[in-house]
């Protein structure tokens, strides 16, 4: 969906960065509801967010936030977050991934002093 309006190599200047760690970008920034530079910082200070784009920081660094922004601005103005949203909706529910409800429970563990009881 996104590809056939995605900028190819063969342009002057800098390589476009995949669509795939593109939208894993995408995908990071609306679960966690960052902005593009948040998501840049975020990339930089988290090994297993890096781990899940697919950056390794020795070879190559994260895509500045302008990139960000112009990816987002691609499938805003393309109609292309519904469509997208959808396919992948498609694929968890036939993997029988796709969570309609449930119950979100907070099992953080603290320390506390015992009772004086």
């Amino acid at each position: 969906v996104i590809e056939p309006l995605y900028p190819t190599s063969g342009r002057v200047g800098r390589q476009p960065i995949g669509v795939p760690r593109m939208l894993r970008m995408y995908c990071l920034q609306q679960w966690y509801g960052l902005a593009d530079e948040a998501l840049e910082d975020a990339l930089y200070d988290s090994q297993a967010l890096r781990d899940f784009v697919g950056i390794d920081l020795s070879r190559e660094s994260v895509p500045d936030a302008t990139t960000l922004l112009k990816f987002r601005r691609l499938l805003l103005d393309n109609d292309l977050t519904k469509a997208m949203f959808e396919e992948i909706n498609a694929h968890l529910a036939e993997q029988g991934l796709l969570m309609r409800a449930g119950t979100i429970v907070d099992a953080t563990i603290i320390a506390a002093p015992s009772s004086t009881k």
